[in-house]
């Protein structure tokens, strides 16, 4: 996968261009804390995506991000204003949010669903139109779940699900997508499918993408922008080239590992360590000093 190294800027060669930022964020569920001073930047144009180990916060920071959580301390501020400063409508045009455990009404067809995304764009005198179905079809065939359409999305597989949902928020055709661990149930091909799909909507229709993915070698290779967190706070962001070292992976997940280049895409390829090597020799060597024979 090749570098885009304008991504993020307003041109070539200019600053960065930031639509969708946090400053001092606290933000904690009842009275409980769950991470403290989270400041991060969300580059126009570009694949950001947080990693980090479970209970650290990556969906927290995600529901913030989107309004789905009102922060304790700290602000929001997307398009230069505050958040909450939107209506619920507003906010739905700008950023489209895949969520980690999204349910389905009972008795929805796959294409009612994917339909439900085009409702931000519904107003009282323009109703469903030949652009709401012409983007439906679209994503659906992108999202490859055409042929699933009249399925009830109840009785779908995991991995068939989470497509669905994928094509129901491209359907909302907002400029900024969070997708919270978007390959979740999916087999190797379908993550890199998926994957595959957020690089093409970045370098062909210019969108935003911030992802919470698990696994740090598809981040490193599919990420302009990494953030690394650990107990409720970013410990380092950066380019994946930059910030990704064994003692990173060390600090943020406890694994001993190497880090060498990926011979495909010249990305970061974490190795961890093996906890416990087989000895020398191990199942080859013959019993009690016998020789090759065993005699």
């Amino acid at each position: 996968m090749s570098s885009r190294s304008t991504a993020g800027r307003a041109d070539e060669g200019g600053p960065p261009v930031t639509r969708l930022s946090a400053r001092d964020l606290t933000l904690a569920y009842d009275n409980r804390v769950v991470a403290r001073e989270l400041g991060i930047d969300i580059q126009d144009g570009a694949f950001t995506v947080i990693v980090g180990p479970n209970a650290c916060g990556k969906s927290t920071l995600l529901r913030a991000l989107v309004r789905l959580l009102r922060p304790k301390a700290g602000a929001v501020h997307l398009d230069g204003a505050l958040i909450s400063s939107y209506s619920t409508k507003e906010v739905a045009r700008r950023l489209g949010l895949l969520a980690q455990s999204a349910t389905a009404p009972v008795g929805v067809t796959v294409a009612d669903l994917v339909a439900r995304g085009r409702y931000p764009h519904q107003r009282l005198l323009r109703q469903w139109s030949r652009e709401d179905e012409r983007v439906v079809v679209e994503v659906m065939a992108r999202t490859s779940v055409t042929g699933l359409a009249d399925r009830l999305v109840d009785e779908l597989s995991g991995g068939q699900r989470q497509r669905v949902w994928l094509a129901m928020v491209l359907a909302q055709r907002t400029p900024i997508l969070l997708l919270d661990e978007p390959t979740t149930f999916l087999d190797i091909a379908h993550q890199v499918e998926v994957l595959d799909l957020c690089a093409e909507l970045l370098a062909d229709e210019g969108h935003t993408l911030v992802a919470v993915l698990h696994d740090l070698n598809q981040a490193s290779r599919y990420a302009d922008h990494l953030v690394a967190m650990r107990d409720g706070r970013i410990v380092a962001q950066g380019p994946p080239a930059e910030i990704v070292t064994a003692g990173l992976v060390a600090d943020v997940f406890g694994l001993a590992c190497r880090v060498i280049t990926d011979p495909e895409s010249g990305t970061p390829l974490v190795i961890p360590v093996h906890r416990r090597r087989r000895p020398a020799g191990h199942g080859t060597a013959a019993p009690n000093g016998c020789g090759p024979t065993g005699r």
